[in-house]
């Protein structure tokens, strides 16, 4: 008989079955003095028991202030300790967070407010060129005429109150504290009574992820979900109580929020913050100060990392594990971390927003080869498959085909979206990924390319037709595609090819000039190529492995084309 391309992941142990406000509790009663925040930018140490008070506060003003269980609590801020209290806050009372990525701007911000349905957006102050206040303004004028928790804006017809993140006050908005003091007038008892409402099946966060008909899509995910994903994260790197994750992968992504801080929350491990955003020089250094035992990122960061001039000046004997993800992590990266960093446990993770995020995963007893090779076998409690594309059906092992995954991990939907729940989740419940891999005799599953026009620039996924219809706006834009091209950095990097209108040219710095402040600077095409025509088939069909492979020959990219990634 013929081996299918079929595995579930079994384990020794259960899923939890607790809320995360319910295993914050319990972590914090067995481990009360051990550190559970140290956050090095803004000199904050927070033991759990600290962790803990400031959450409960925190959830009391968010009561004070009428959130309600299934309420969407928007959150817009780089990574200081406060996300980390929002996080663990909302989820104390039911409330669904929605992480918005701080490199968005104003168009982008402005969509996520209404398509989440936002009542409480949280934001933070100036961060270099970047003001989050003027340009929450800049999209709500009216939040300057009205008094806080008083919001009333056409625009944005769900959105009642906005926070600041620190105690500058601004028209319109409270400050941290003002919740604080809000939230004394909420008894102990009222706060337990709204986290007994709450079940492990409950939504609990929404996180943004870019789609292909253009704009991106809120994948609501659960208690269950994302609890759980970061325990078995925690386990397969071994953490406990004496481990310090080092952490300079955003919070706002499912990286930072729950391969990082939940995996540390479960064990009762201590999240390092080094910077607001990532700097190679603050992580090298926060490992040393911290003695931190473990680090998170994508490649692009460990190649920062092992690249920087001051790297051997840095002590990184303290270090034991860490995970290499969101993106495809070049082997000879994974090699060099292993040997330079001391980091002979690291792990790679597989997965998506959609799957919480984790799929598969290699172990730290994994051999060497197979954790630069492979992204390792399937998690305990999910199930994964690969099948034929067009068929559907199971593939026999070793054939390419396209990752599904079922289980626990599995989102309810992307919210207020229901055609394209139905285009990734099917009527077995399994997810469609959308990449393509092998399932291998011993479990093993390796990343070939992707079924979807989706690109990874830095561990950031980006979907061409958003910028597409972006740039459709451009005055003198007839038509547009953007691809991503091959990169030695960023692994991959945007390339458009814009058709200017009749009579009209338009250069890339126009184009580029065109994206600044209005969408995130990720999204920012690189490249700009003006053409006449795009290269089409007999039937009509823009043929974008044309436009790579033109580009890879133009560009001179063959070199970054070859490099070989797990």
């Amino acid at each position: 008989m013929v081996l299918r391309s079929y595995d579930c992941g079994t384990s020794t142990y259960p899923l939890l079955g607790l809320t995360i406000g319910e295993m914050l509790q319990a972590v914090s009663a067995r481990v009360p003095d051990t550190e559970a925040v140290v956050s090095v930018h803004q000199g904050v140490r927070w033991t759990y028991r600290e962790l803990l008070s400031r959450v409960d506060s925190f959830a009391r003003g968010l009561i004070a202030l009428g959130v309600r269980k299934g309420d969407r609590v928007g959150i817009w801020a780089m990574n200081y300790a406060e996300w980390i209290v929002v996080q663990f806050a909302t989820a104390r009372i039911g409330a669904i967070m929605v992480n918005i990525n701080p490199a968005y701007r104003t168009y982008e911000l402005e969509y996520v407010l209404n398509q989440a349905e936002i009542q409480t957006l949280i934001l933070q102050g100036r961060f270099k060129t970047s003001d989050y206040v003027a340009m929450f303004y800049e999209a709500c004028p009216t939040a300057r005429a009205s008094r806080p928790g008083r919001l009333n804006s056409g625009k944005f017809p769900f959105l009642k109150n906005v926070i600041f993140l620190g105690e500058t006050s601004h028209d319109g908005m409270y400050t941290w504290s003002d919740l604080e003091k809000k939230g004394e007038k909420i008894t102990t008892d009222e706060l337990v009574a709204r986290a007994e409402m709450l079940d492990f099946d409950d939504a609990i966060n929404i996180q943004y992820t870019s789609g292909t008909t253009g704009f991106p899509k809120g994948v609501v995910l659960t208690h269950h979900g994302v609890l759980n994903n970061g325990f078995i994260i925690g386990e397969g790197m071994g953490f406990s109580e004496k481990d310090r994750l080092c952490i300079p992968v955003p919070f706002y992504h499912c990286f930072g929020m729950v391969l990082s801080n939940l995996a540390c929350m479960t064990h009762g491990s201590t999240m390092v913050l080094p910077s607001p955003t990532f700097s190679a020089e603050d992580v090298l250094r926060t490992i040393e100060q911290e003695r931190c035992t473990a680090v998170h990122g994508v490649p692009t960061m460990f190649i920062a990392e092992l690249t920087h001039p001051d790297f051997p000046l840095y002590s990184m004997q303290t270090l034991r594990t860490g995970i290499m993800a969101g993106s495809p992590c070049p082997i000879e990266v994974m090699k060099e971390v292993n040997r330079k960093m001391n980091m002979s446990e690291i792990v790679i993770v597989y997965g998506q927003t959609e799957t919480s995020p984790g799929i598969t995963m290699t172990t730290t007893k994994d051999p060497v080869e197979r954790r630069v090779s492979t992204v390792g076998r399937v998690f305990p409690h999910t199930e994964v498959k690969i099948v034929d594309p067009k068929t559907g059906q199971i593939l026999p092992r070793g054939e390419v085909g396209e990752i599904c995954a079922r289980g626990y991990a599995v989102m309810k939907c992307y919210y207020n979206n229901p055609s394209a729940t139905h285009a990734t989740l099917d009527a077995d419940g399994w997810n469609h990924t959308g990449d393509l891999g092998t399932l291998d005799d011993a479990g093993y599953v390796k990343i070939v390319g992707r079924l979807k026009d989706m690109v990874i620039r830095g561990g950031e996924n980006i979907y061409p037709r958003e910028i597409e219809e972006f740039l459709h706006h451009h005055p003198k834009i007839a038509d547009v595609y953007v691809i991503g091209v091959p990169d030695t950095k960023y692994g991959e990097e945007l390339m458009a090819w814009v058709m200017p209108k009749e009579g009209a040219t338009v250069t890339g710095e126009e184009v580029q000039e065109f994206c600044r402040g209005k969408i995130a600077h990720y999204k920012v095409p690189r490249y700009v190529k003006t053409v006449a025509e795009f290269p089409m088939s007999v039937t009509g069909k823009i043929q974008k492995f044309r436009m790579r492979e033109v580009a890879i020959k133009e560009l001179l990219l063959e070199d970054a084309s070859k490099i070989e990634t797990a």
